[in-house]
C-alpha cells in the first residue's frame, strides 16, 4: 500500500508522453507520389504497445516508486542524490564517485520528479541545479526499503552436502580443459564456490605442473610456509601437519586476522605405508544442522571469540588482531546466513575473554559443534592419488588427515578469497556479456558497485 505521508503523485514524464504523440502524428502523416499510393497498400504493422512506467510519490524525505499493485520501494532524497551515477559524480572509467558526499544537504529536495522509458529522473534544486538518471531495473535491484535482492548468479548460491551428497555428486574438472579454457576455469571456480571443493584430475605430479594450476586462479599468497610448499613428515615447521599423526577436521590460518581463502593440495607420492586419507567436512552442513538441534550454542558460537595462534617456529609467533580472536562461526547481518567458519581446536589458545557466566554454556557450544563436526554422515573421507589436485575453500571446508605410515609428500599453496572472487566475477562477466569489451560489460550500473 502507499505510506500515508507521501502525498504527491508524480505521472510520467509530460516530455516523453509529448513524444509519443509526435511519434504519432509522424507515423500518419500522408504519402506523396506514386511511392506513396503504393505504400499505402501494405498493412502498417502494429506496433509494440508502451511498457507501463511505474507511478512515483514524493514527500519530504522520500520518493517512492509503485511497482505493482503490492510492492513498493521508497527512496531517501539524500540516498538519491548521492548514488546519481552521471558522469561528474561517477567516474565512467574508474567506477569511483568523484560526488563528494559531505557536500550534499542534509534535507536536500527535489525540483522536479519523473517517470521516464529510461527509468526515474530527478531534477535537483540545491546547492547547485543538477539532473539523475536511475534506471528502473537498477532501483528495484537496490531497493532498501524494503530490503530486495537481486538475482544472483548460479555460483552464489551453495551447495551445502553430507556425505551422501559429495559421494553422488562430487565436483570434479579435467586439468587440461581448465589450463587452456576460459570457460572450463570459470566451471571450475563456480564449482569452488558453490561446494567449497573441487578435484581437479590429470595434474602433472610435480610441484611446478600445480603451481601453474594454482596461478590459473590468482596470485599464490605467500606465508611463514612460503608461497608453494612441498612438505612430508620430518617437523620442518613446528605444526603437527609436518607429522604422520592424525589431524581432526579444522580450518587453517585461524591464527591469522584474515584467513587463507583457498588451498591447495596435491600428494605427489605415497610409498612404503598405508594410511593418510583425507577427510572433508562442510562447515555450512554443521553449523546448519547446530543451528537446527542447539540454537543456543550457535548463538554463543556466532558471537564469542576464540584466540588462536602458531608459535612452533621460533621466528614466528602469531596470533589475531584483536588477540581475543574471531567467533567459529561469522554471520552475514543482512541475510542471516553463516558465511565463514573459522574451527581449528588444535591451535587454540588459552581462553580467558569470555564471561563466566557463560564459560559452562560455551564449552557445551563447542561439545554441540564436535558432536555434529564428528557425525559420520558429516564426514567424507577420500584417499588422494598423485595427479588428482584438491581446492578447499579454507573459510567454508574443514579438512583433516587419518594417520599414516611411509612416505607421503604433498604440495601446495593458499590463495586470497578476494582474489579468487575477483577472478570468477570477471569470467562469469564475460560469458554474460559475450565479446564486448570490459568498458561495455562493465558500466556504472553494474551489480555491485
Amino acid at each position: 500500500m502507499w505510506g500515508s505521508s507521501l502525498s504527491t503523485v508524480v505521472r510520467p514524464a509530460a516530455r516523453h508522453q509529448a513524444y509519443l504523440g509526435r511519434r504519432a502524428y509522424i507515423a500518419t502523416k500522408p504519402f506523396q507520389g506514386a511511392a506513396a499510393a503504393l505504400a499505402l497498400r501494405k498493412p502498417i504493422p502494429a506496433q509494440e504497445p508502451e511498457p507501463e512506467l511505474p507511478l512515483t510519490e514524493v514527500d519530504g524525505r522520500r520518493v517512492a516508486v509503485q511497482w505493482s499493485s503490492d510492492l513498493q520501494s521508497r527512496f531517501h532524497h539524500i540516498w538519491l542524490r548521492d548514488h546519481c551515477r552521471c558522469s561528474e559524480c561517477f567516474h565512467p572509467i574508474t567506477k569511483q564517485r568523484m560526488l563528494d558526499t559531505f557536500s550534499i544537504p542534509a534535507d536536500i529536495q527535489p525540483r522536479a520528479v519523473d517517470a521516464t522509458g529510461e527509468g526515474l529522473v530527478i531534477q535537483w534544486a540545491s546547492p547547485h541545479e543538477h539532473t539523475s538518471l536511475y534506471p528502473w531495473s537498477w532501483l528495484k535491484n537496490n531497493s532498501y526499503d524494503p530490503q530486495q535482492f537481486a538475482p544472483k548468479p548460479d555460483w552464489q548460491k551453495p551447495i551445502i552436502w553430507d556425505n551422501r551428497t559429495i559421494r553422488t555428486r562430487t565436483p570434479t574438472v579435467e586439468y587440461y580443459d581448465v589450463m587452456e579454457n576460459d570457460d572450463a576455469l570459470y566451471d571450475w571456480l563456480a564449482k569452488i564456490k558453490k561446494w567449497g571443493v573441487c578435484f581437479v584430475r590429470g595434474v602433472p605430479a610435480d610441484l611446478n605442473s600445480t603451481e601453474a594450476l594454482a596461478r590459473r586462479i590468482s596470485f599464490i599468497r605467500e606465508t611463514q610456509y612460503g608461497k608453494m610448499w612441498s612438505f612430508t613428515s620430518d617437523l620442518a615447521h613446528g605444526d603437527t601437519a609436518y607429522t604422520n599423526i592424525a589431524l581432526p577436521a579444522h580450518t587453517d590460518n585461524t591464527y591469522f586476522t584474515d584467513p587463507a581463502g583457498l588451498q591447495i593440495f596435491h600428494l605427489l607420492e605415497h610409498t612404503g605405508g598405508t594410511g593418510g586419507e583425507t577427510l572433508l567436512v562442510d562447515g555450512l552442513h554443521v553449523a546448519r544442522e547446530v543451528r537446527r538441534r542447539y540454537p543456543r550454542s550457535f548463538e554463543l558460537l556466532s558471537q564469542v571469540p576464540i584466540p588462536c595462534h602458531a608459535a612452533g617456529d621460533e621466528d614466528t609467533f602469531y596470533r589475531p588482531d584483536p588477540n581475543s580472536g574471531y567467533p567459529v562461526l561469522s554471520v552475514d547481518a543482512s541475510t542471516g546466513e553463516v558465511w565463514h567458519v573459522r574451527w581449528n581446536n588444535n591451535d587454540r589458545s588459552v581462553v580467558n575473554a569470555v564471561h563466566p557466566d557463560l564459560m559452562e554454556a560455551w564449552y557445551q557450544a563447542i561439545r554441540d559443534w564436535n558432536r555434529c563436526l564428528t557425525e559420520p554422515s558429516a564426514e567424507y573421507w577420500v584417499k588422494l592419488q598423485p595427479r588428482t589436485v584438491v581446492v578447499i575453500d579454507n573459510q567454508r571446508v574443514m579438512h583433516g588427515r587419518a594417520e599414516f605410515t611411509g612416505r607421503r609428500q604433498l604440495c601446495g599453496a593458499y590463495m586470497g578469497k578476494d582474489d579468487f572472487m575477483s577472478r570468477l566475477r570477471v569470467l562469469w562477466e564475460k560469458g554474460e556479456a559475450g565479446a564486448l569489451d570490459v568498458h561495455e560489460r562493465r558500466n556504472v550500473w553494474s551489480p555491485g558497485l
